[in-house]
């Protein structure tokens, strides 16, 4: 079996110019951040990246880049609730710049819900169980997917496919609207 599956990260969002941890905290999509998202639209039409539909977190950045691609590729999109970015708890808005390493770190505590977020076990399980089930979709129905996510569900979509120490899966990072294949 060579299914593939793909992921990217939404477009460069106002808290990414910012530099704030964003979580669940809906923030919108910069010029920039839509021209991104055009660009990857375009590549994923000239190489011809073979997806057949689009699942998308409902954060407005990550719908938003989702839309563009879907339209500019006629393909269907379906909003996947699960894709929903990490809730950070009391590091939402949390500015890197002013406490360099802090959150980093704080990544490493996989039980710490950060009072009231979600800790990185359970958010594990969320994506695993959706990984799972989109393997066996890939499986029966023979389609390629694109999840249209966030920064921390990439870092927790990438360590489903590879081992990695707690450094290396605190470190994993993907870039405003980079796309990156796995193959099950």
């Amino acid at each position: 079996m060579n299914k593939k599956i793909y992921i990217t990260r939404h477009g460069e969002s106002q808290w990414n110019v910012e530099g704030k941890v964003q979580g669940v905290t809906d923030t919108p999509l910069t010029q920039k951040g839509i021209e991104q998202a055009y660009e990857l639209a375009r590549k994923i039409k000239e190489e011809k990246v073979p997806i057949d539909v689009i699942l998308h977190s409902p954060l407005s950045r990550a719908a938003d880049t989702a839309r563009i691609i879907a339209e500019e590729n006629n393909l269907p999109l379906i909003c996947e609730p699960r894709l929903i970015e990490q809730n950070f708890g009391d590091y939402e808005g949390h500015e890197w710049a002013k406490h360099p390493g802090v959150f980093h770190e704080a990544k490493k505590q996989f039980a710490c819900d950060w009072n009231g977020g979600e800790s990185m076990l359970r958010l594990g399980q969320r994506i695993y169980n959706l990984i799972d089930e989109l393997k066996a979709r890939t499986i029966a129905e023979n389609k390629t997917f694109l999840l249209v996510t966030h920064g921390g569900i990439a870092r927790m979509f990438h360590s489903y496919f590879f081992s990695e120490t707690n450094e290396e899966f605190s470190s994993t990072n993907i870039a405003n609207c980079e796309i990156k294949e796995y193959k099950f």
